[in-house]
């Protein structure tokens, strides 16, 4: 098959490469050093098995700007563009998707669409009936950051929102780039498979809400939060998975997908989903006025040993990815806490070896590890590292379980 596939961010990139096993695909993006990473076997993202893949395997595939040339007999375009949540209009923002199936109608109209990028309920029967001539279905994926080819490998259930033949041919192209057998798909109608992405990850938001104040309150009380958790998970029910206290959910998803199905729950009866949302919002505020109140000590015992010390303390931020293995910062719970304690004048530096620039949010970019603990009274870090294991007393974290989730 014929296959264009647009944006090449960990959705973009991670199905180009999965389809460029037994297809040709070209992969279409603005961005000219990107393009030219992917033509040279090099990933302009990170994630291991993608690097492994551009760099090792006999793929059909070619990255380019021109959006001719990427259309040109395509049987289907995967949209894979961001939609960020827009707090304005209490919506996604849509207008990169919608910029793409205007240009299939000019370029290639009888290509199958398939939507990738996360979408607001109802998007697909929106735009379907604004363009009555073309074919287009929605598809959620279910990545992580940093292992978005191999949960394609490896996927969970490929759902895809049609029951026709073109939505049945796109699933046996998926399994048949994908090493797990026996995956479960699900064909469903368009705005149940939307709905579909949006509670599956409002779900995962809720169980890291659940978790961060179960800890919360143990914190408060001065239980030991790790045999609680324990305890709680032998229930099968619950399991030990995705258990591990942070400083909140963020990334690509989590934070714009929940308030977007909050805002699709507009007059409808709930509870549950608002407060997942304001969850998170007073998870970072008890994490910065913990963090406060350990500066707070720390400065009084050591003024008790010198009475000469004046220094304002330093408090360093240990990585502002989400998780390891992952380039993305967007969104990142840390960055919350940070904010919320820069704006009680507290210096702070950060440690953050993605960042190319000297400074994020005002605050120094310390590059050399050793030199950033140096300078740190307080270290504070969403997941501690073995990096950090040599100056744990001066580390503040929830990370129990040393796992992304």
């Amino acid at each position: 098959m014929n296959i264009t596939v647009v944006g090449t961010g960990y959705v973009g990139l991670a199905n180009a490469v999965l389809l460029a096993q037994h297809n040709r695909v070209v992969a279409l993006d603005l961005d000219a050093e990107k393009v030219n990473c992917i033509n040279h076997g090099i990933s302009p993202i990170e994630d291991a098995e993608i690097q492994d893949f551009l760099k090792n395997k006999n793929l059909d595939l070619k990255a380019s700007l021109n959006k001719q040339e990427a259309y040109a007999s395509a049987d289907y375009v995967i949209v894979a563009t961001p939609t960020n949540y827009d707090p304005q209009s209490n919506y996604f923002d849509t207008s990169s998707v919608e910029s793409v199936i205007a240009d299939v109608q000019t370029w290639s109209p009888a290509a199958t669409v398939i939507i990738k990028s996360t979408i607001p309920v109802g998007f697909t029967k929106k735009i379907s009936s604004k363009y009555p001539e073309l074919k287009i279905v929605f598809s959620p994926e279910f990545l992580r950051e940093g292992k978005a080819l191999y949960d394609n490998l490896f996927p969970s259930r490929i759902i895809v929102g049609d029951h026709g033949d073109a939505a049945k041919k796109f699933a046996g192209l998926l399994l048949q780039g994908a090493k797990k057998q026996d995956v479960p798909v699900l064909f469903t109608d368009s705005t149940e498979a939307e709905a579909i992405k949006l509670f599956s990850n409002t779900y995962l938001a809720m169980r890291v809400a659940y978790f961060n104040e179960l800890d919360t309150y143990a914190a408060i009380h001065g239980l030991d939060t790790k045999q609680i958790i324990e305890g709680v998970g032998l229930d099968p029910r619950i399991g030990t998975h995705y258990n591990n206290p942070s400083f909140g959910y963020g990334g690509y998803c989590l934070p714009k997908d929940t308030k977007q199905l909050l805002a699709n729950y507009d007059k409808v009866p709930s509870n549950l989903i608002k407060a997942i949302v304001e969850s998170n919002r007073t998870r970072k505020d008890f994490i910065a006025d913990d963090v406060i109140a350990t500066l707070q000590k720390l400065k009084k015992s050591s003024e008790s040993k010198d009475a000469a010390s004046s220094a304002p303390p330093v408090v360093g931020i240990y990585r502002l990815v989400m998780k390891e293995g992952s380039d993305n910062f967007r969104a990142s719970a840390i960055q919350g806490v940070m904010k919320r304690i820069k704006a009680k004048g507290i210096k702070v530096v950060v440690y953050e070896p993605v960042l190319k620039e000297p400074h994020f949010y005002h605050s120094p970019v310390i590059n050399k590890l050793s030199e950033f603990k140096d300078k740190c009274n307080l270290i504070i870090a969403n997941r501690v590292a073995a990096d950090l294991f040599d100056v744990k007393d001066k580390v503040y974290t929830r990370d129990i379980f040393q796992k992304d989730a």
